[in-house]
């Protein structure tokens, strides 16, 4: 059902683009050109239906009725993702992991420099701690 709609709205699409690119416009006279209003006016007689006119109209009509026929047809194709699964599918169990504490770079430095500190103290020996000596 689905491709025969989609058949019929893709046939109409092609015969709705080609009656009205064949149609001329409501100013299509040579005073329209200029910009002159022509002998139509915006609220007056349109004069008698062409044949294109007739096939645009139906073609247009067509077009809606397929359109929503294809959105009714689509909308009763979907399923929900959920309702295929099993119920009594058991899953992985979830482990977590422990991240150890890691040392730096920049850590480096500093462990140096107070190891260096606990064995002067150990010997007796204070350094001077940011203190330049006096000349």
């Amino acid at each position: 059902m689905t491709s025969l709609i989609t058949t019929i709205h893709i046939i109409t699409c092609f015969v709705l683009v080609v009656a009205v690119l064949l149609q001329s416009g409501k100013s299509a006279d040579l005073a329209g050109a200029f910009g002159g209003a022509g002998s139509q006016t915006v609220f007056g007689p349109r004069g008698a239906a062409t044949i294109l006119s007739k096939v645009t109209t139906v073609c247009a009509i067509l077009f809606m009725l397929t359109s929503m026929g294809l959105w009714i047809l689509s909308a009763k194709g979907t399923r929900s993702v959920i309702k295929g699964e099993e119920e009594g599918k058991e899953t992985a169990p979830v482990t977590e992991t422990v991240k150890e504490p890691t040392e730096t770079k920049a850590q480096e430095p500093v462990e140096k420099q107070q190891q260096q500190e606990k064995k002067g103290k150990e010997e007796g020996k204070e350094e001077p701690k940011g203190e330049y000596p006096s000349p």
